[in-house]
């Protein structure tokens, strides 16, 4: 197995007025495991999170991290920083919409093909022509997978592990006050007047809980389970309790290689909203996989389905003993397995459809 980091000029693609570049790390596989029909995975983090999320080796089992577990299993996999995040270029944060960062993470994907089919991406690999593509996403990178194949249609199929195509909801801890999160509709994002359409349960939350914040500082006890250690936890959350909207408040801090302190923020600001991506899932005609923890940000899980209304397979999965941040779980092999499961399917299906 052999891993490469890569920064990808996608200067016209986003069409800021300023260099913009995105990062991100391929994990390529020994080619005798690659098979006869190869697979290239593209995957996004969620918001405050890093691609460190899938390559990094995070505390628990299944040592090795996501990235590696898929590739010594003859995947090519991709993850990807989003403009704004971790390595990748930062801009001002009303410039990062779901448009500027789905072009952003297009243009790059379509830049590791095109070295992959000339087979110029790494010395030696051979060259991949017509793979099986799969984009997948955790928590806001689910978010930007529906947007970049309701508008590109670049993938045989999805993953969206984490994110609610209805209605994403960070929840609490039973008997502790729920989040109550700003409704920000993409058109009015980060710009003036910011619109938000439920300003009178974010007033009454606030009014009832005087020592509480909107900046899902509470989130630990969704987003991991019980079995993930006190210190990892904590270690994880900091950067929520801190702000993820406002780089100034991280200065002398640095990350764990597995988070950002930077995001997308017009992104960021809305994608939990209900409804934010409606027209974008509906648009989705690929096979999905809709996939989640026990504990996880999904009101109605079983509901997903109707999002999808143009994919004739919409797969469902709820991992036991899991939370929002899948790999940090105890069963996180488990959820790998099964996306692997149905990225076999997958095949079967394009076979099928190309006939």
């Amino acid at each position: 197995m052999k891993v490469l980091d890569l920064a990808i000029d996608v200067t016209a693609a986003a069409n800021l007025g300023e260099p913009a570049t995105v990062a991100l790390s391929v994990h390529l596989p020994d080619p005798d495991t690659i098979g006869d029909i190869p697979v290239v995975c593209f995957a996004k983090p969620g918001g405050g999170y890093s691609r460190g999320y899938y390559t990094q080796d995070l505390p628990g089992p299944a040592r090795g991290g996501q990235a590696e577990w898929h590739a010594r299993r003859g995947w090519i996999f991709v993850s990807l920083d989003h403009l704004g995040v971790g390595d990748s270029s930062l801009h001002a944060a009303e410039k990062l919409d779901y448009t500027t960062v789905a072009a952003g993470n297009q243009a790059a994907e379509q830049e590791v093909l095109k070295r992959l089919a000339e087979g110029s991406l790494a010395e030696g690999f051979p060259a991949i022509v017509n793979p099986l593509k799969l984009g997948i996403g955790q928590s806001m990178g689910g978010c930007m997978t529906i947007i970049q194949q309701g508008r590109y249609h670049c993938y045989d199929g999805i993953g969206i592990l984490g994110y609610s195509a209805v209605h994403t909801h960070p929840p609490t801890k039973p008997g502790t006050p729920p989040i109550v999160a700003p409704w920000l509709p993409r058109d009015t994002l980060l710009k003036q007047p910011l619109v938000m359409v439920n300003p009178r349960p974010v007033a009454e939350f606030m009014a009832a809980n005087q020592n509480a914040t909107t900046d899902f500082s509470a989130m630990g006890w969704g987003f991991h389970y019980d079995d993930v250690a006190p210190e990892i936890v904590a270690a994880d959350m900091v950067h929520f309790a801190r702000g993820i909207h406002d780089p100034s408040l991280h200065r002398g801090f640095t990350p764990n290689p597995w988070n950002s302190f930077t995001t997308p923020g017009a992104v960021a600001q809305s994608c939990l909203a209900p409804g934010a991506v409606a027209p974008e899932a509906a648009a989705v005609e690929c096979p999905v996989l809709t996939a989640m923890g026990e504990r996880d940000v999904i009101g109605d899980p079983r509901g997903e389905l109707r999002a999808f209304k143009s994919s004739a397979s919409v797969d469902f999965y709820i991992c036991p003993r899991m939370g929002h941040m899948h790999n940090f779980a105890g069963t996180r092999e488990l959820f790998w397995q099964r996306i692997a499961s149905w990225g076999e399917w997958v095949k079967i299906w394009r076979t099928a459809a190309t006939r």
